[in-house]
Order: C-alpha cells, then sequence, then structure tokens
C-alpha cells in the first residue's frame, strides 16, 4: 500500500514509522531542518519498547511523488491551506485523504444531513481550496490519542498513550473497502486502530476534554495539573466542558463524559496541551480549529458559551500579541 504521510512531525513521524515498518510503501512531506535531518540519517522513531530506523522518502515536494493509495494529513490546522495548494499531485482516482488533526475539521458538515448540510467553514478552509481539491467524499476523520514529540531534527518519540491508537471514520459513516485497507496497514505496523461510524461523536469527545483545561492552560503558560489547583479553576473547567457539551448536543451529538474522572485525570496531568506548546515555540496556534469555530456553531443554534467567549477572546488577545494568530 502506498502511503504518503503529509507533515511528518511528531503525530506523522511516529505514524510514517511505524507504518513502513508493517509493510507499506511509505513517503513524507515535510520541511526545513527535519527534512535534512531525514534525508541525511533516516527517520528515527523511539518509543519505551524500542527504536526504529524505518525506510522512508523524505521530500518537500509533492510533485515528486506518485500518486498514492491514502494521504495522511497530520498537519496543525493553521497549515492546511497550503496543505491544499500541494496535494493535488499525490491524488489519483481513487486516493481518501485522512485527516488527523485537532478540534473541528474543515470537512464537518459534509453529510452531515439537516439544514447545515454541506455548509463550508472559511475559518479552517479560507477560500475553499480543501473542498475544491480534496474533496469532502475523499476526506477521511482522523482522531490521534498517544502523545509525541520532536526531540531533534529527524527523531521522533512517542511519550504516552500508544494504546489508545487513532481512531478513523468517514463523514458520512460508511466503512468502505479503502477505510478497511488503512486498517490494515495501521495493524501490519502494530499501531492501534479502530474504525467508527460515528467519528463525528469522537470528535467532540477529544475536543470537549481538551477544553477541560487547554484554554487555561495557554492562559497560564503551565501543565494541566497546574490549571487545577485552584477551586475556581476546577469550576471553570467543569463549565467549559458544560458549553462543549451543549454545542455538540444542539448538532445533534451526545458526549458521554464523567466530569469527575476528567477531572481527578487533569489534576496529576503533567502534559501542555500542543496549542500551549505552539505558542512557547512561536509556531502559528490552532486557535479556530479548537476553539474559535466550536463557538461559531455555538451561535448557529443559539447556545450561550460564557465562559468560553471570555477564555478565548483572551487567548486570542495573547495570540495576536505574540504574532501567532491573525483571525
Amino acid at each position: 500500500m502506498r502511503i504518503c504521510v503529509f507533515g511528518a512531525g511528531s503525530v506523522g513521524g511516529y505514524l510514517a514509522g511505524f507504518l513502513a515498518e508493517g509493510g507499506a510503501e511509505v513517503s513524507v512531506v515535510v520541511r526545513g531542518a527535519h527534512l535534512a535531518a531525514i534525508r541525511a540519517n533516516g527517520l528515527t522513531v523511539e518509543t519505551p519498547e524500542r527504536t526504529i530506523h524505518p525506510k522512508i522518502v523524505a521530500t518537500d515536494d509533492p510533485a515528486s511523488l506518485p500518486p498514492q493509495d491514502v494521504v495522511l494529513v497530520t498537519t496543525k490546522a493553521p497549515a492546511l491551506p497550503a496543505v491544499a495548494r500541494g496535494i493535488a499531485p499525490l491524488l489519483g482516482p481513487d486516493t481518501s485523504v485522512a485527516f488527523v488533526n485537532n478540534g473541528i475539521p474543515w470537512w464537518y458538515f459534509h453529510a452531515h444531513g439537516g439544514a447545515l448540510d454541506g455548509r463550508q467553514l472559511p475559518a479552517l478552509d479560507p477560500e475553499g481550496t480543501l473542498w475544491r481539491i480534496v474533496t469532502p467524499e475523499r476526506a477521511v476523520g482522523g482522531i490521534f490519542w498517544p502523545a509525541c514529540s520532536v526531540p531533534a531534527p529527524g527523531v521522533v518519540r512517542l511519550l504516552t498513550g500508544a494504546g489508545r491508537g487513532t481512531v478513523f471514520g468517514r463523514p458520512d459513516g460508511r466503512e468502505t473497502p479503502a477505510l478497511q485497507a488503512l486498517a490494515d496497514a495501521f495493524r501490519a505496523g502494530d499501531l492501534p486502530v479502530t474504525l467508527s461510524p460515528d467519528i463525528r461523536t469522537l470528535i467532540w469527545q477529544k475536543l470537549a476534554f481538551n477544553l477541560s483545561a487547554g484554554p487555561m492552560c495557554v492562559l497560564t503558560e503551565t501543565p494541566v495539573k497546574d490549571t487545577h489547583t485552584e477551586v475556581a479553576l476546577v469550576e471553570c473547567s467543569r463549565r467549559m466542558v458544560a458549553e462543549a457539551q451543549a454545542i455538540a448536543a444542539a448538532m445533534g451529538v451526545t458526549i458521554e463524559m464523567d466530569m469527575e474522572q476528567v477531572v481527578k485525570t487533569n489534576t496529576v496531568l503533567a502534559h501542555r496541551p500542543s496549542i500551549l506548546q505552539d505558542l512557547q515555540a512561536g509556531r502559528p496556534m490552532e486557535v479556530d480549529a479548537l476553539y474559535s469555530v466550536p463557538l461559531e456553531m455555538a451561535r448557529l443554534v443559539g447556545v450561550p458559551t460564557p465562559t468560553l467567549d471570555l477564555l478565548v477572546s483572551l487567548i486570542k488577545v495573547k495570540a495576536r500579541e505574540r504574532g501567532l494568530y491573525g483571525g
């Protein structure tokens, strides 16, 4: 199976490495020091159990690669317009494009049903380029749970959460032969994978969990556990989750969450959310996918979100001041 990972940073590099170990013909589209290191020394993927040095092709020019069976897009949301402009050479007639991203995806309302069916999200796809070039019919939603990092160019490290793996699902809920083939490639690479007929519910579940601490982490620039050291902050977490659940419910999605377990987890979680990592590294932040678009959806369905409105507004001010967000 021919698989291209577009944006092989921490998540993409980890997946690319183990897909190649499982026998897939893997290429990666990557830039800068990471590309130079992979070309010079190959890709290294470290896990607590072992280190692998998979054989992959690395390039910064998608046109140098042949059409793929699957393209895995693992870039952050701010990079998606650039992905849209470069992805065309990788697309054959039957190529699937799986987006393993945080927050609400650009294709969310494709095959959604109801009054919002087919609605586009300009904040995530400003010129409709993804909708036009990739097309939502090719799209596969992906949720990746493990935490990974890039400790040095050309090196990807799995930190935690390998067992939860990746979940894939099409917007229309169908399990196609192409989707099953992708899952088989993951299993061949010893990557835990699940196929879901209801990917939107899982997207909202992960988003609600991210909202339980993420905004406070960005504003305080501290790990998750430090945002749960004050009673008022724990109550803030509860309100943010409740608002996320209300938006999802108005969209027809029921999120089952044990809030006491969420609080318990957050009290000990030393992880810094990826959006905080981006802030502190001076990289463009996923403000729209994680925050702005969910609130836009709240306005569409008339759901009040006073807590999220305040915190997200403060985050936007902070991100703009650092030059990391232009919305």
